[in-house]
């Protein structure tokens, strides 16, 4: 708003002073235009002091990684167009309460040109993508950081393993009534293959514990544990947004 303040201001300074010059007169080598009506013209406008250029696509996740959340209920598709298979139904809110958060991964003209968004869902099975409008969609976030921390963590057992794959931590949760999930907690956009009847559908989350004597192993049943500390240092590096690669 404040670049739209000033070129508003930077024209109608123009326009007064051309009339100042074009009402008292220039210097004897410009002499001011006048109409059939013997009026004075304004001279020209002059060059727009901001062009806007071309849209450019999304970069993907190389170097930096887009977010954004679903603004209303909405269908994502197989393909970009309202006529593709739909892979997946979409609200508004996360389990946790919290904005239902999409990894944005690139961008698309569909029919009758609609701008379309492929996204990284959060389904089974794990690494689902499709393409949603992007009406549907709030605005573009940005994570432009690469976070590298090391810690002993605890992982889901061999009956209920921890999946693998590329998600995105979409929620920071604090004040739990459960000491069992520490002082932070985030919520992660990958769910159980197995522990599917489990509420919500089995998202996993990355939190805390009052058991960190078990730390590290095979000790839950997907989430990944942390001890406090730990998770307390990493919630202060990690923003919402952030991609989780688990291997």
């Amino acid at each position: 708003m404040r670049h739209g303040i000033r070129l508003a201001a930077a024209i109608t300074a123009a326009t007064f002073v051309g009339l100042l010059l074009a009402g008292l007169g220039v210097s004897h080598r410009e002499k001011p235009m006048t109409t059939a009506t013997g009026l004075v013209a304004l001279p020209p406008a002059p060059a727009p002091a901001l062009r806007v250029g071309r849209a450019k696509m999304l970069s993907g996740e190389r170097y930096v990684s887009q977010w954004t959340v679903v603004r209303r209920p909405t269908a994502a598709h197989a393909a970009p167009s309202v006529s593709s298979v739909v892979v997946a139904r979409l609200g508004v809110s996360a389990p946790e309460g919290t904005p239902n958060l999409l990894a944005v991964l690139r961008a698309r003209i569909g029919a009758g040109g609609a701008l379309w968004v492929m996204v990284r869902l959060p389904v089974l099975p794990n690494g689902t993508v499709g393409w949603v409008s992007r009406r549907s969609l709030g605005s573009y976030q940005v994570v432009k950081t690469q976070l590298v921390f090391r810690a002993p963590v605890g992982v889901g057992t061999a009956a209920a393993p921890t999946p693998a794959g590329n998600f995105t931590i979409r929620s920071k949760l604090t004040r739990y009534a459960s000491p069992f999930y520490g002082p932070v907690a985030f919520g992660t956009t990958a769910r159980s293959a197995v522990l599917t009847d489990w509420p919500d559908g089995g998202f996993i989350g990355l939190h805390g514990t009052n058991q960190p004597g078990v730390i590290p192993g095979r000790i839950s049943h997907g989430c990944i544990r942390m001890r406090n500390e730990d998770i307390v240092r990493l919630s202060r590096l990690m923003p919402v947004g952030t991609p989780l690669t688990i291997r």
